[in-house]
């Protein structure tokens, strides 16, 4: 994957890190103290890839980053997204990214994602006020975060009539969600897409914490609730438990080792709310994954089936 995507480096020629760091707490449940210790931590694992969004608490994520990046700029990789809440409208996304970089404190962002698919907007409008975005000099690449491998290729085709290329994907990838698995990873590696999954995590339920009946996202968030509420769900993250401690690891480092190690993936992002709650999950960037436990591990949860559903050609 990395020889598909050369073009993905910071300003200096810094390649983009095995992981990257997602940003979404900062400024929310991790305060500026905490954010700075994550970040710091972040750094000292040797990630030069971060990522943010326009949507995150209410743009403390995007102004606490571009603190923290400042002094180190052209070494890092810098992401942000666009197009949520309010659509993917040219003049709308404009004004946001604008806002981003005022937040940002940074005058050309490394990668903008687009943060939704929007059905009410022609790509057309959204790609020429993209394209207006390189052309200046402002955005280095273009992503699409949650779009489906159709409208991922349908933006590319869009995208392509501007002279621009679709950089990176940003699915859901974890062990409890593989629908990613069907067709939007195959056609990565097929089409030279980077992908840079969220959630490794499921978030929260793979650490094993509700197993002991602690609280959390999936206790007290009716959308996670709904999306990692199944029964075979918790089973496997139990199991992925006991295989950690045969191991003498945590099962975070299981749960972001297992996404790492496929070969369709460039980067996960892993985040916390604390340096010591990270620290795991930065210790799979050394967790040494074969293809034995990999296949142990891929055997706790379903595989979906191929895109066709010819389950007898898989």
């Amino acid at each position: 994957m990395w020889d598909m995507t050369p073009a993905l480096h910071a300003v200096d020629g810094t390649q983009i890190s095995r992981f990257c760091f997602g940003t979404m707490q900062f400024g929310g449940k991790a305060d500026a103290a905490a954010s700075r210790a994550m970040y710091e931590a972040a750094r000292a694992a040797g990630i030069t890839f971060f990522d943010t969004a326009y949507a995150y608490t209410d743009g403390r994520s995007e102004e606490l980053l571009g603190d923290f990046a400042r002094p180190e700029r052209d070494r890092l990789f810098i992401a942000t997204k666009c197009a949520f809440p309010g659509g993917s409208g040219g003049q709308h996304i404009t004004a946001q990214f604008d806002e981003s970089r005022r937040r940002l404190g940074m005058e050309i962002v490394d990668l903008l994602y687009l943060h939704r698919w929007d059905d009410e907007v022609p790509l057309e409008e959204t790609f020429e006020a993209l394209a207006r975005m390189v052309e200046t000099g402002r955005v280095r690449h273009i992503g699409v975060s949650n779009f489906s491998a159709w409208q991922t290729m349908k933006a590319a085709r869009v995208a392509a009539t501007f002279s621009l290329k679709i950089a990176m994907l940003q699915p859901m990838y974890n062990l409890v969600k593989r629908q990613a698995e069907v067709e939007i990873l195959p056609m990565a590696e097929a089409e030279g897409f980077a992908v840079c999954p969220y959630s490794p995590l499921g978030g929260g339920l793979l650490t094993g914490k509700y197993g002991h009946g602690d609280a959390g996202r999936l206790t007290d968030d009716a959308m996670y609730k709904a999306r990692y509420g199944q029964d075979w769900m918790h089973a496997a993250a139990t199991a992925l438990g006991d295989y950690a401690a045969e191991l003498g690891v945590s099962p975070i480092t299981l749960a972001v080792a297992w996404v790492a190690h496929n070969p369709a993936i460039t980067a996960p992002i892993v985040s916390a709310r604390s340096a010591e709650q990270l620290s795991p999950s930065l210790a799979a960037l050394e967790f040494a994954m074969d293809d034995a436990l990999y296949a142990r591990l891929s055997a706790l949860t379903p595989t979906p089936p191929p895109a066709t559903d010819r389950t007898e050609e898989a």
